[in-house]
């Protein structure tokens, strides 16, 4: 009789958000996840079509809860929704900062970063967006540029306090 594991995906993906932490892209495997997970390593391929794609998926899945909070968010002004954009941005930085600044992720997923980003800023824009004035509404150029910003100084380190000095006199 097959062995029956709970939740196996969500186990593939912790481990291997766990190892690109603890040991860095180049020596997380397949085979690697598979070994902690108590796998088979074509298991793990019943899931994910390659290393990449089970990476992907982990900071996909922490973005899309980044995301949704921020979504939730019942913000009564300006400076508070760019305060939680700023904060999940902060946290889902940090949580994968071993992946971002990794030299051997970032020759793997150099394109992918850059299509990230603009999805991310084209999220972003799009909840800012209606709590521009009427007349920056018009054109998506203003929510845009806010959300690029915000998102570059956050990524950059800039304290939040300065971001909103700059972002706040925009809207």
């Amino acid at each position: 009789m097959p062995k029956i594991i709970e939740n196996v995906k969500e186990h593939l993906l912790e481990e291997a958000n766990r190892q690109i932490i603890e040991q860095g892209y180049a020596r997380t495997t397949i085979r690697s996840v598979a070994s902690a997970c108590g796998l088979a390593t074509g298991t793990v391929y019943n899931y994910f079509k390659s290393k990449d794609m089970l990476i992907a998926s982990f900071v996909a899945e922490d973005w899309y809860r980044a995301f949704n909070n921020i979504k939730s968010t019942c913000a009564d002004s300006v400076k508070e929704l760019f305060k939680c954009i700023y904060d999940e941005l902060r946290a889902f930085a940090k949580k994968h900062e071993k992946l971002f600044s990794d030299p051997d992720a970032k020759k793997v997923f150099y394109s992918e970063f850059s299509q990230w980003h603009t999805v991310l800023c084209g999220q972003i824009s799009k909840i800012i967006s209606p709590l521009l004035k009427e007349e920056d509404r018009v054109t998506p150029f203003i929510s845009n540029f806010l959300a690029e910003a915000l998102l570059r100084m956050t990524v950059e380190g800039e304290k939040f306090e300065n971001i909103y000095k700059i972002l706040g006199r925009i809207v």
